[in-house]
């Protein structure tokens, strides 16, 4: 298996307070080329009080299948995060067929968690 050029990036969000976020994870949601978000709505309010402007798309339940090559489509150009609606991205949340997706297409990932407690 060959190892690609770009990362898929887990990022934690808070789940209640906009400021329990690592900087590192506000660093990379404004370096990565996309952010696939389980829920758009909550993650514009983060992006908006953080003043990120990264590109952003949805990926939740109901269209990771049919978005699932074109998230690896958007890895081939760029890094990528995936958030989910609040916390850790996880085995019950959308996001895992496309960590699987990508583990097995050779991209690199990490995890980023949201802060230090």
């Amino acid at each position: 298996m060959t190892i690609l050029m770009h990362t898929l990036y887990v990022v934690a969000t808070p789940i209640g307070n906009l400021e329990d976020i690592s900087l590192r994870a506000l660093r990379i949601l404004k370096e990565v080329s996309l952010i696939a978000a389980e829920d758009t709505r909550k993650t514009s309010r983060l992006l908006n009080h953080y003043e990120i402007t990264t590109p952003m798309t949805s990926y939740y339940e109901h269209n990771k299948l049919v978005k699932l090559n074109r998230m690896l489509e958007y890895l081939d150009a760029g890094d990528v995060a995936l958030v989910s609606e609040a916390g850790m991205p996880g085995i019950s949340d959308p996001g895992y067929e496309l960590v699987a997706a990508a583990i097995e297409q050779g991209y690199r990932w990490c995890r980023c968690p949201a802060h230090h407690q």
